[in-house]
């Protein structure tokens, strides 16, 4: 079992991470704050060793994005955040018109778009944390793109 420090140092470290991950997947404050909680507490039960801070990253983003799917797949009866309330993520007014585009995309682009362009991580490292491979991720990144920008110029255009 870790120690209370090293699980109060994850939590500042990846928090904010893992909740932004988790809200644009999910689209749900509540859900993706249990999907948050959830990873952390799967963090402390399995205490595992990591090379370093970038493995222990990618670890625990996998881990958020496994619950996400698995939330997506059984829930029923939520309802998703207003895009206000999502417009309060975004820097201006502009990247809140990205945001709102990116919303609207399925599930499997707008994970490596935001792992790609919010989180920085390469082509490769995205590949294992989503469990693809790099091809794949490419061609997601590809497709994402267009969709994007075929919803951004539709509706902000």
């Amino acid at each position: 079992m870790l120690k209370d420090g090293c699980a109060r140092e994850a939590v500042e470290r990846y928090g904010d991470v893992l909740y932004r991950v988790c809200l644009l997947m999910l689209r749900n404050t509540a859900d993706a704050e249990d999907a948050v909680q959830e990873t952390f507490i799967k963090y402390v039960t399995k205490s595992p060793d990591f090379a370093d801070r970038e493995h222990e990253k990618a670890w625990i983003i996998k881990v958020a994005a496994n619950k996400c799917h698995d939330m997506l797949r059984y829930r029923t009866r939520h309802f998703t955040e207003s895009e206000e309330l999502l417009d309060g993520y975004a820097v201006s007014k502009e990247d809140s018109g990205i945001l709102d585009a990116l919303m609207e995309l399925p599930e499997k682009y707008r994970l490596v778009l935001v792992l790609f362009y919010i989180e920085e991580y390469k082509v490769n490292e995205i590949s294992e944390i989503v469990g693809i491979g790099t091809s794949a991720v490419k061609m997601r990144l590809s497709r994402g793109r267009k969709l994007l920008e075929d919803k951004y110029r539709k509706e902000y255009m």
